[in-house]
């Protein structure tokens, strides 16, 4: 059995699916505060299966560890949950880092009290801060440039540490690019609380009325308009290596970049999406972010070799499942 973290959010509840059809046994913890329930009944409506479920957050210790004791076939953890907007980070650094970071704590406790030794953790391109070229390999310099990849950038040392202190443990890092899009079927997708932080949840806002244009934060870097680049990953290829990850079964830890290899700017993102959903949108530049930096894209290969995983989806494929969930789910 798998133990998903965060299981009702965007990329946890797309991940569930992927594993539920793919025949393991899993169950779920969340605490909602970014995400909704109905995730879950939509889970289980996409695959025609159960798993129990736990309304738990990770600063409860004693939640988690029920969790392990009611769950004893438990052997891994895939662990999502964890605030995760950048402005927001820097704007409440002190909620991020006491969250992500001692929910984390929590979490590893419990795991090895009940001699589970196996994570797979949703780290973040963000670990490595502003790079000095592109595409970005795992060997590149780590540092951060806002609170919250530095949570990513800390857990991730926390956990290499641990597998020094306990070399049975089997850690893989995964570091994602940016996931978009949604589920065929339009029952998944990224639906977060309030004003939306990601760039096309806020764009798909924009496209249903919602919200009167899009905010583009700079037009000054030195990218082909100026506008941010960034590794786009639709959520379902971005799933699809979390089951991949799973077949690295040794002890060690084991760290991957999770992109397609192409960067595309904010407006090239804009522009898809009119074309996904027909409409001409607005959009305003803006100041820059605390925190943002220029270009952002992977050199996925090492994936690829070693997990046999290669995203496939293109930016129209991302745009369009987007809007579909969009339109379904009005």
């Amino acid at each position: 059995m798998i133990l998903v973290t965060g299981g009702a959010g965007y990329i946890g509840s797309h991940t569930c699916v992927e594993l539920l059809n793919a025949g393991f046994e899993i169950a779920v913890l969340d605490n909602f505060c970014n995400s909704k329930p109905e995730a879950l009944e939509r889970i289980k409506e996409l695959t025609g299966k159960d798993f129990p479920f736990y309304e738990v957050d990770l600063l409860d210790a004693e939640g988690v560890n029920r969790v392990f004791d009611e769950q004893p076939e438990i052997t891994a953890v895939i662990h999502f949950a964890g605030l995760k907007a950048v402005g927001e980070s820097c704007a409440m650094p002190l909620r991020y880092y006491h969250n992500n970071i001692t929910g984390t704590l929590h979490l590893c406790d419990a795991m090895q009290s009940h001699g589970v030794k196996s994570m797979i953790f949703s780290s973040s391109a963000t670990v490595y801060g502003d790079p000095a070229s592109v595409p970005i390999r795992e060997d590149f310099p780590l540092s951060t440039t806002n609170p919250y990849g530095t949570t990513k950038l800390y857990i991730e040392r926390i956990l290499t540490d641990l597998h020094a202190a306990d070399p049975e443990w089997n850690v893989v890092l995964l570091r994602y690019f940016n996931p978009v899009g949604a589920h065929k079927s339009g029952l998944l997708g990224e639906d977060p609380n309030g004003i939306p932080n990601n760039l096309t949840p806020y764009i798909a806002k924009v496209a249903t009325g919602e919200l009167p244009f899009v905010r583009v934060f700079g037009n000054d870097y030195p990218t082909k308009d100026g506008t941010g680049v960034r590794d786009y990953i639709h959520v379902v290829d971005l799933a699809q290596g979390h089951l991949k990850a799973l077949t690295k079964s040794e002890p060690g830890v084991h760290i991957y970049n999770l992109g397609t290899g192409v960067g595309y700017s904010v407006l090239d993102v804009i522009h898809a999406y009119e074309a996904a959903c027909g409409k001409t949108l607005e959009y305003k530049i803006v100041d820059r972010r605390p925190g943002d930096i220029a270009e952002c894209y992977a050199d996925p290969a090492k994936a690829e070799k070693e997990l046999n995983w290669k995203a496939e989806k293109t930016i129209g494929e991302m745009c369009a499942d987007s809007w579909n969930f969009m339109m379904k789910n009005k």
